[in-house]
């Protein structure tokens, strides 16, 4: 039996939705307050993905400015109909649906269109096309009685992407007091399947479902839920959190789902909530994920679809994010500029930070950089980041390397090293134990590798690694030389 090994999307990329045109799939997934934002990938066998773009790539689609890290856009859904591409998402502020919108395309590697607000309370919209070609929007809320949360559905206009019509309460959850949110329709031999999560993000992480005779409901607890969980697994088991699932149907037939875990060590996680993948069968009461295992496996069969032949690899440059909005990166000879901005790492603006995803829980990533500061207030260099008060920087200033820890939004000096030479390089290596910083060949500390973890930091996101420069709050015209910037990593 040919297979492959989960995750099929390693690191940060949380929320996972799928969606397929023919022969092809494309996924989206949740991206806060980093830009561009809700990364889209392609696949032909559902393992190997290969990202197109991102859907929101101009400033003027995506106001994060003043956004916890962890706010921002949360579980976007991606659907295709007659010819054209829908994307739905929520802008979140503290921690609260701000704003819910649609965007389109005709090509999913774009252009996407501006966004257009719809009249939706909560999280986590979803989008539905029945067989008479309506389309129905389902979200997450507020209980308007009993509660605490319930999935509501009301008809989206496609012509002016409105909802028009009356709201539908379809469902509170199959687990009193849980909130239930992560809502997506389908339609199986007429029957309306409702899927969700409940138990929250964390270790009691669920999908959970209804079912009904019409799509307006009335909706009935699917007895069997949770229909895939890992909560009551043990401390060693490879995967928790699992929940947050999304349906797709290979051209032959088979039934795939997409699901968010966390692989974590010793109790936490770092990588933050990656994308697996799960086979799902539908029986006489509804679909029965993992049917073999009764659970995510890291090593799982290859849908019937793949060829063997990899899709994996995005083009160059789309790993790169920065925080809530474009900065000023300029190509030079051997390399690339990074202008200086006074925003620090610990503001909520637009600091001059670039950084990718930490990915395998094992890796090393080596930036040699060209700066001379101009004050004492400017540095530049590597960021170990999980959010604006929780990170470490490894950091050239005017005359020494400086390893800094913030977290709860206090700055503590580790260590330093003096340096003249013009360059530098540094070095961080992640591993099981932690993370160690380098000058040169130079160690001049290591971090546990849990002070990195979601469950020390809070928030929703994992670990990205990059490079940043700030003046700290002065006007600066000084610009730092990234020469080169290395991510190696072993197979975990």
């Amino acid at each position: 039996m040919r297979t492959f090994r989960n995750p099929v999307l390693p690191g940060n990329y949380p929320d996972p939705s799928v969606c397929r045109v023919g022969a092809d799939f494309y996924l989206v997934t949740s991206s806060f307050a980093y830009y561009p934002g809700i990364p889209l990938f392609h696949s032909r066998d559902l393992v190997g993905w290969r990202q197109l773009t991102h859907v929101l790539d101009r400033p003027e689609q995506l106001p994060l400015a003043g956004l916890d890290v962890s706010d921002g856009i949360w579980a976007p859904t991606i659907r295709h109909h007659d010819g054209t591409f829908y994307v739905v998402a929520t802008l979140a502020r503290n921690r609260r649906g701000s704003r819910t919108f649609v965007v389109t395309a005709d090509d999913p590697a774009g252009p996407w269109s501006d966004p257009v607000t719809l009249e939706a309370d909560g999280i986590d919209p979803s989008l539905f096309f029945d067989d008479d070609g309506r389309c129905w929007f389902t979200g997450c809320r507020d209980a308007v009685s009993g509660g605490p949360g319930e999935l509501w559905l009301r008809e989206l206009d496609l012509a002016r992407l409105k909802l028009v019509g009356p709201t539908h309460v379809l469902w509170q959850g199959a687990v009193r007091g849980a909130w239930v949110e992560a809502p997506h329709l389908y339609k199986h031999e007429g029957r309306y399947h409702l899927i969700a999560a409940e138990g929250g993000t964390e270790r009691n992480h669920s999908v959970t479902a209804a079912r009904a005779d019409a799509v307006t409901g009335p909706y009935a607890t699917d007895p069997r839920s949770p229909l895939l969980t890992h909560r009551h697994r043990g401390p060693d088991e490879p995967v928790h959190n699992v929940g947050h699932a999304d349906l797709v149907t290979t051209p032959d037939g088979e039934t795939w789902a997409v699901t968010l875990g966390v692989r974590p060590v010793e109790g936490t996680h770092t990588l933050g909530r990656e994308v697996f993948l799960v086979p799902v069968v539908w029986g006489p009461h509804g679909p029965v994920f993992a049917p073999e295992s009764g659970g995510v496996r890291m090593v799982e069969r290859l849908p019937s679809v793949a060829t063997g032949q990899s899709t994996d690899g995005s083009a160059p440059g789309l790993e790169w994010n920065s925080l809530r909005g474009p900065v000023d990166i300029r190509p030079s000879p051997n390399g690339f500029d990074i202008g200086l901005t006074p925003e620090p790492l610990s503001s909520t603006g637009v600091p001059a930070f670039v950084g990718r995803r930490q990915q395998h829980l094992r890796c090393v990533v080596r930036a040699r950089i060209g700066f001379t500061a101009g004050h004492p207030a400017e540095e530049a260099g590597l960021a170990v980041f999980q959010n604006q008060d929780h990170h470490a920087t490894l950091a050239r200033t005017m005359d020494h390397v400086v390893l800094t820890v913030r977290e709860a939004g206090v700055d503590t000096r580790v260590a330093a090293t003096p340096v003249t030479a013009a360059e530098v390089v540094l070095t961080v290596e992640a591993d099981e134990a932690g993370y160690t910083f380098r000058v040169g060949e130079t160690t001049l500390g290591a971090i546990e590798r849990s002070f990195f973890s979601t469950e020390r930091a809070g928030g929703f996101v994992g670990v990205y690694l990059g490079l940043y420069a700030t003046s700290n709050g002065r006007p600066s015209g000084g610009r730092a030389h990234v020469h080169r910037f290395e991510y190696e990593h072993s197979s975990r």
